[in-house]
C-alpha cells in the first residue's frame, strides 16, 4: 500500500510520549513511517523519568529519543507548564508538518495544547475512548485533545460512536485498530525468550498476576487496608505475583502496611518489570487483576480472563467482545469470579477487529494520502 516514491523532501513527523504506556504504542513508528516516507523524530517530556519506569523499556524496544524535555517541577500543574514550554521551542525550531500524541496523560494533553498554539496539525493515536468518569483526569486530557486534533485514529468502535456523538467531523476520523497490539505482534519472540516463569518458579495457568496504581484505588488508606484483606482471601486461590508500581509502595510505606504485604505467605512482590517479562507473566496468568487501563486491552489479545476493580473502563471493547469483567471492589464477588475461572467456567473472550498488528501501518498510509495527497 505504500509502493508510491514520496517527494524529495521528507515531511517531518514528531511523537510525543511521557509514560510507559505510551511508549508501548508507538514502537514500530520509526519502521513504518520510513516506510512512507516520513521523517521521523520521537520527543520523551520525561513525565516518566526513572530508570524502571523508562529506561528499560526505551532500551527493550531499541527506541532512542531524538529530544528529551528536563522537567523542573514534579507537580502535575508544574510539568504541563515544563512540557508546553519545551515542547514549544522543538516545534518552532524544527517545524513538524505534524505532531502525533498517543492516548491520554498529561504529556499528551500537554503536547496537544503546544501542536494547537504553533498551528501543527495534531493526530491523537487511541482517540474516542471514553469512561464517561470526568473524576479521572484522563477523561478531561482524552476529550480536550480529541476536539483540537485534526486526525483521529480510532483502536475500537466505540471509540467512533464517542466522536460522532460529540459531533467531531467524521472525515477526520478513522478506525486503525490498537498500536499496543502492534508490539505485542512485533516483539512476540522475545517475549516468549522471558525467563520471568522460570525466575518466580511459575507453571503457566497457576498463577495470579495482579497490578494495582491508580490514585482512587491506593491513595486511600482505608482502600488499601480492604485491598490488603483481598490480596490475604486470593492467596488460598493461587500465588500472587505483584509487580509494585513507585506509587504503591510510596503509599504502603505511608500507611504502615508494606511490612504485612511483604510477611504474606502466597505474594510475590517484584519491582516494576519490563516488558518482555510482563507480557510472558500476561501470557500465562490464570488470571489478572487489576486496575490499569493498557492490561485489559493486552488480556482481551491474550483471551486471559482479566478482573478490572474499577467501576467503569474507556474500553469496551475488552468487555463484549473481550476476557474483560469489570468488578466492583466486593470481596465474596470478586474471589466468586475466581473461582469461575479456576474452574473453566468464565467466558473466552474474542478479539476485536482490527487488532492484528498492523494499526501502525494504517497510521502511516492515512498520514501519507494526508501529506502526499498527488503522490
Amino acid at each position: 500500500m505504500m509502493n508510491q516514491s514520496p517527494p524529495s523532501q521528507q515531511p517531518l513527523l514528531f511523537t510525543i510520549v511521557g509514560t510507559r504506556p505510551n511508549f508501548i504504542k508507538v514502537t514500530q513508528f520509526d519502521r513504518v513511517f520510513e516506510e512512507a516516507g516520513f521523517a521521523h523524530q520521537l520527543i520523551h517530556t520525561g513525565q516518566h523519568y526513572d530508570l524502571n519506569m523508562a529506561g528499560v523499556f526505551f532500551r527493550q524496544f531499541d527506541l532512542e529519543p531524538d529530544h528529551r524535555l528536563e522537567l523542573e517541577h514534579a507537580s502535575p500543574t508544574g510539568q504541563m507548564a515544563d512540557i508546553l514550554l519545551g515542547l514549544e521551542a522543538l516545534f518552532l525550531k524544527h517545524k513538524p508538518a505534524m505532531v502525533l500524541v498517543p492516548g491520554d496523560v498529561n504529556s499528551t494533553l500537554a503536547a496537544a495544547l503546544t501542536a494547537n498554539k504553533c498551528g501543527i496539525p495534531i493526530g491523537h493515536i487511541e482517540s474516542g475512548l471514553r469512561s464517561e468518569d470526568k473524576g479521572m483526569p484522563e477523561e478531561h486530557n482524552r476529550i480536550l485533545t480529541d476536539h483540537i486534533s485534526e486526525l483521529l485514529f480510532v483502536t475500537e468502535q466505540s471509540g467512533l460512536a464517542n466522536l460522532e456523538k460529540e459531533n467531531i467531523p467524521m472525515d477526520r476520523v478513522h478506525l486503525v485498530g490498537n498500536t499496543m497490539i502492534d508490539t505485542l505482534v512485533g516483539f512476540e519472540d522475545r517475549i516468549d525468550a522471558s525467563p520471568i516463569l522460570h525466575d518466580l518458579s511459575l507453571q503457566s495457568s497457576a498463577y495470579i498476576l495482579m497490578t494495582m496504581h491508580r490514585p482512587a484505588t491506593v491513595d486511600d488508606r482505608d482502600a488499601m487496608i480492604k485491598l490488603t484483606a483481598l490480596i490475604r482471601e486470593m492467596t488460598a486461590v493461587g500465588q500472587i505475583i505483584f509487580p509494585i508500581h513507585p506509587r504503591t509502595r510510596k503509599q504502603l510505606q505511608t500507611f504502615g502496611i508494606l511490612e504485612e504485604w511483604d510477611r504474606m505467605s502466597g505474594l510475590t512482590l517484584t519491582e516494576p518489570m519490563g516488558y518482555f517479562a510482563f507480557q510472558k507473566l500476561i501470557k500465562h496468568a490464570l488470571v489478572v487483576v487489576t486496575d490499569s487501563g493498557g492490561i485489559q486491552e493486552e488480556t482481551t489479545f491474550r483471551q486471559v480472563p482479566c478482573l478490572t476493580l474499577r467501576p467503569n473502563t474507556e474500553r469496551p471493547s475488552t468487555l463484549d467482545p473481550g476476557s474483560n469483567t469489570l468488578v466492583h471492589f466486593d470481596i465474596p464477588h470478586i474471589l466468586d469470579y475466581l473461582h469461575q475461572i479456576q474452574n473453566g467456567q468464565y467466558k473466552r473472550g474474542a478479539v476485536p477487529p482490527l487488532w492484528d498488528g498492523r494499526a501502525s501501518e494504517r497510521i502511516a498510509a492515512i498520514l501519507r494520502n494526508r501529506l502526499f495527497p498527488e503522490a
